[in-house]
């Protein structure tokens, strides 16, 4: 119930604060004492009892979507209820709240609005952004998830319609990383849209304009992250979902600066790492024996080239030596050292080779052990780019990540089947088991909530300055180490989704270790790490 900082609530204004309603559970005595008698059902219920009927509700709704809005209400009225349903199975509810479902959310967001969650800064609040973000009604934020909705899921720049990810990124911190709530802030920046359609949409709810130039942009952006240093201090900036060149510019811009972390780079590239690590594990080989071919060089290419090339020379390699085991391949073919159209994040990767756009012929010239799909072009990884990599390799690893499903490189069906049940895969979604040949193959999902989440707890307990890349590999390293040998033995590359809480709490405790490691840690080094951070996790159940 309200602490006694806490104006005292009761009635109908206790009822409709999500952070304090019980309903149902609220006890005999606590409806006499708030005035609550005559306002509830007879019935006193607990917490579980509650999330039987929400199960019921759920399932009787047609659609993930329909799931979606009802439950976004749900957390409207009962805050820990809602987390309460979620961590009861993650492996069912993360579907609902985050990706794929996500995708018809945002594509239907300013049309399925409801409440406001979250704050909107839009570029008309420029010279007072400091004075809006004090307007939030938490002064403890521990974590933002900023968007300007520019790259939305394989959807392109949807604008404020984007807000939907920042939401669902945050629930499934606490879902599955169980980083208190009340810390989080989801953050749309509003710089208006390229989408022609939306701005001509009556019930569009952003600014109807075209982005600003680079200079403005950077001029807004500097002025939202030195706001954000004064109001919330100890915030962690979350980038989601930018423009590929605005996601890599900023990150390289503000990564040595401010608290700040970028999913769709260092997450992707996280936990693409972690299946790789996996995977080598099975086939006995180390992550320098490999080469690497990538279809698409965006953000999350370059993030995870990046990030490979890290932790290539953690094992031995010059960072040349490294690069030279690497090729990326884009919409406009190979990135090679004649094309003038290379980004310079880019150009560290560009091959002294022929021009090509032939994904076919680029397997058979540079021999990739490794072949990840990270271009948004659906079925690109063919049956024959399939057969040519068995060929090359005994057990090829194909990791078509991109999303939605019909953004996908390959299914996973047709990679057992081209590969004639020899590839390790895992994609950016969840494929049910294949059979193939009497055999049984369960496909891996490289999803970044196998990442942010456990990072996120790490970070909120040890509070360190910044997010280095080596962090990051610390989190994809702890969370290969949690698929046992039994699990690899039946082609298992990531840990059952089912036990993401007890994966986060591991992963983090082997973060904060790390973090502390390297004196990088603001707090006092406890103890039991594992025991504290335990101690700080959010558990969704009522007070008295």
């Amino acid at each position: 119930m309200p602490s006694a900082s806490t104006p005292q609530l009761r009635g109908m204004a206790l009822l409709n604060n999500a952070h304090l309603n019980k309903g149902t559970a609220f006890t005999e005595e606590e409806r006499r004492l708030y005035g609550l008698e005559g306002l509830l059902p007879t019935q006193v219920e607990n917490l579980d009892r509650q999330v039987e009927r929400i199960h019921r509700h759920l399932e009787a709704k047609p659609s993930n979507l329909e799931r979606y809005i009802y439950l976004s209400g749900l957390r409207d009225q009962n805050e820990t209820l809602f987390y309460k349903v979620l961590m009861s199975n993650p492996a069912r509810f993360v579907p609902i709240v985050y990706a794929p479902t996500l995708a018809a959310v945002c594509q239907q967001f300013s049309h399925i609005y409801r409440r406001p969650r979250g704050m909107y800064i839009s570029l008309d609040m420029r010279g007072r952004i400091k004075d809006v973000l004090q307007n939030w009604p938490m002064d403890n934020v521990r974590f933002m998830c900023v968007t300007t909705g520019g790259r939305i899921l394989g959807l392109g720049d949807i604008g404020v319609n984007g807000m939907g990810i920042p939401i669902g990124k945050l629930d499934l911190y606490t879902a599955c990383g169980a980083v208190p709530p009340d810390s989080l802030l989801p953050v749309q920046l509003d710089i208006g849209t390229t989408n022609s359609a939306l701005r001509a949409d009556p019930l569009y709810l952003g600014l109807r304009r075209e982005p600003p130039p680079i200079e403005e942009l950077d001029s807004f952006v500097e002025e939202f992250i030195e706001a954000v240093q004064e109001v919330f201090p100890q915030s962690c900036i979350h980038f989601e979902d930018w423009k590929g060149t605005d996601a890599l510019r900023y990150l390289k811009k503000y990564h040595d600066r401010v608290l700040c972390y970028n999913d769709d780079i260092q997450g992707t590239a996280a936990v693409t790492l972690a299946g790789l690590i996996t995977a080598l594990k099975i086939k006995n080989e180390s992550l320098t024996q490999q080469r690497f071919l990538f279809l698409g060089a965006g953000s999350s290419g370059i993030g995870t080239a990046d990030m490979l090339v890290s932790a290539l020379k953690q094992e031995g390699l010059s960072e040349q030596e490294a690069i030279d085991r690497i090729t990326l391949m884009d919409v406009n073919g190979l990135l090679e050292t004649s094309r003038t159209d290379l980004l310079p994040e880019q150009e560290r990767f560009a091959k002294d080779l022929p021009p090509s756009r032939d994904l076919l012929g680029m397997i058979k010239t540079v021999k990739p052990t490794v072949l990840i799909g990270v271009s948004t072009a659906g079925g690109s990884f063919t049956q024959e780019v399939v057969e040519e990599m068995s060929k090359l390799n005994e057990r090829p690893i194909i990791f078509p990540l991109s999303l939605p499903q019909k953004n996908g490189e390959c299914t996973a069906e047709q990679a057992y089947e081209w590969s004639k049940g020899r590839a390790l895969f895992a994609a950016g979604l969840q494929y049910p088991e294949v059979t193939y040949n009497d055999r049984t193959f369960y496909p891996g999902q490289a999803n970044n909530f196998y990442i942010f989440p456990a990072l996120g707890l790490a970070v909120y307990a040890t509070c360190p300055k910044l997010i280095t890349d080596e962090m990051v590999i610390e989190a994809a390293q702890a969370l290969a180490d949690q698929v046992d040998p039994a699990a690899r033995e039946r082609g298992r590359l990531f840990p059952p989704q089912s036990d993401i809480l007890e994966v986060s709490i591991t992963s983090a405790t082997r973060i904060a270790e790390f973090i502390f490691d390297k004196n990088a840690a603001t707090v006092e080094r406890p103890k039991d790490i594992r025991a504290w951070i335990e101690n700080l996790t959010y558990k969704p159940r009522y007070t008295d």
